[in-house]
């Protein structure tokens, strides 16, 4: 997961800044948005920037008066543009490889045991239900033809359109070293998930069958490489795991006695967050029984084993959490892309080259007005998703497309139980109210009243008897 910060997803916003007085007077904007049930909110037209001239797109007309949008990739950026697009005289199909939108920010704890699949996923067509001008359909996208102005799924069926939104994603990077992915995977999908939650399992199983020392010592050392916001709840919840959810289970070891190890080639954690947080987070982690090592490259993965140049440390459990490339799609659309395989846009979010495709999130090389570029978070993805469904919109109606401007309103990152950081402004705070205002936000901005409720509670249950509640191997 991408780091996790304080906004908008793709419905109403976030109330959690008036249950906690630091966060007072923060603009409800800025929290979270439940994905599922976008209302164009996000960014409205009076808070867009027009710092740049305004891009003006002719408006297309087909044969039956209404342009043809297609929209690729169900995530945080295609779902809200397609509903930035209700009550637009546009035809709007949804093309994505899984019938289901997920909240991606919490499906490390899925893979941890804490919450169930259907606790952070939503059926994309249940979400667009009462959008009439939107259809979904479950294919893969394999290529995208401009010239033919049409995508091109698996299956050979080709799908015209008058507007495209290439909102395809981001996968696994290993940096030119795709062969450690069987030893080292990675969680994108639900199934990513899943499999890591069997695998943290089963090595506790495996140990209590253990022959040796030796063995299972290596069975319970859980390596994670990557030091971002991911890596890092990872490592605090397996830590979790060891030291409360399974504790007095097992008869011929202790799982406290568990090692887990978080790697960081980069000199701190969490580079994104000031270093004050930093080392904040170091603290709690260490403070759980984590081992933090930073300035250490891994150079080869080999099954059980991790090599740090000479230094080796054997593990059954190794997970990777540290890169992300942008959907190869993004290279079917004729234009350069850069080396995270992302796609340059213009202020307005469209390709210079071909205005009538819009490109979001992961798969989008944007740089802001200062000439940074943006984060490859979900926020991003989400008031792009909104920015590029209004400039359709404005299209359509012959009207000067707006340029796109990011609203940064915090970030914060879970690590544990009561230990969390946060950054909103210029305000860092740490421990159990950064933890509070993390699990405010995300229940809150859920896609659904269900998934609210369930998770809420599960929390609450978890969080009383130190368990987890879907410790099930597959």
């Amino acid at each position: 997961m991408a780091r996790v910060p304080l906004f908008c997803y793709a419905g109403g916003c976030c109330n959690a800044p008036a249950l906690l007085g630091s966060l007072a007077t923060l603009n409800p904007t800025a929290w979270f948005l439940a994905p599922g049930e976008a209302r164009g909110r996000s960014i409205p037209l009076s808070a867009a920037t027009e710092i740049a001239e305004p891009v003006k797109l002719e408006p297309v007309k087909t044969y039956t008066g209404r342009p043809r949008v297609v929209i690729v990739g169900g995530g945080f950026g295609g779902l809200t543009a397609a509903r930035s697009l209700k009550g637009v005289p546009v035809e709007v199909t949804l093309i994505d490889r899984r019938n289901h939108h997920l909240f991606q920010p919490l499906l490390y704890q899925v893979a941890t045991a804490s919450l169930s699949p259907a606790d952070i996923a939503q059926p994309i067509r249940e979400i667009l239900r009462k959008q009439k001008n939107a259809k979904v359909v479950l294919g893969e996208v394999t290529r995208v033809e401009p010239e033919a102005k049409q995508v091109v799924l698996a299956n050979g069926e080709a799908v015209p359109y008058d507007y495209l939104v290439l909102a395809a994603g981001a996968r696994h990077s290993y940096f030119g070293k795709d062969e450690w992915e069987t030893d080292a995977p990675g969680m994108k999908s639900l199934d990513d998930a899943l499999a890591l939650r069997s695998k943290i399992l089963l090595a506790f199983e495996q140990a209590e069958l253990a022959e040796t020392e030796e063995e299972r010592r290596a069975l319970l050392t859980f390596v994670i490489i990557g030091g971002g916001p991911t890596g890092v709840e990872l490592a605090g919840a397996i830590s979790e795991i060891a030291h409360h959810s399974v504790a007095r289970e097992f008869r011929n070891f202790n799982p406290a006695t568990a090692k887990v190890i978080l790697l960081e080639a980069l000199p701190r954690i969490l580079p994104m967050f000031p270093e004050k947080l930093s080392e904040s987070a170091v603290k709690q982690l260490t403070e759980m029984g984590v081992t933090v090592r930073t300035g250490g490259m891994v150079t080869l993965i080999e099954p059980g084993v991790v090599h740090l140049g000479e230094d080796q440390i054997r593990a059954k459990t190794i997970i990777w959490a540290a890169g992300v490339a942008a959907s190869p799609l993004g290279k079917t659309v004729g234009v350069p892309t850069d080396r995270a395989g992302r796609v340059p846009v213009t202020s307005t979010l469209q390709l210079e080259a071909h205005p009538e495709i819009f490109v979001i999130g992961d798969q989008a090389s944007f740089t802001k007005s200062d000439g940074k570029p943006v984060p490859g978070v979900a926020p991003v993805a989400t008031q792009e998703g909104h920015h590029a469904g209004v400039n359709i919109g404005l299209a359509v109606a012959g009207q000067p497309l707006l340029p796109f401007e990011y609203k940064d309103r915090g970030s914060m990152a879970t690590i544990g139980r009561n230990r969390a950081i946060a950054q909103v402004g210029k305000y860092t705070f740490s421990g159990f109210p950064a933890w509070l205002a993390w699990n405010v936000v995300h229940v809150v901005n859920l896609n659904s009243f269900r998934n609210r409720l369930f998770v809420g509670l599960r929390w609450i249950w978890d969080y009383v008897n130190y368990k987890r509640g879907a410790r099930l191997i597959e």
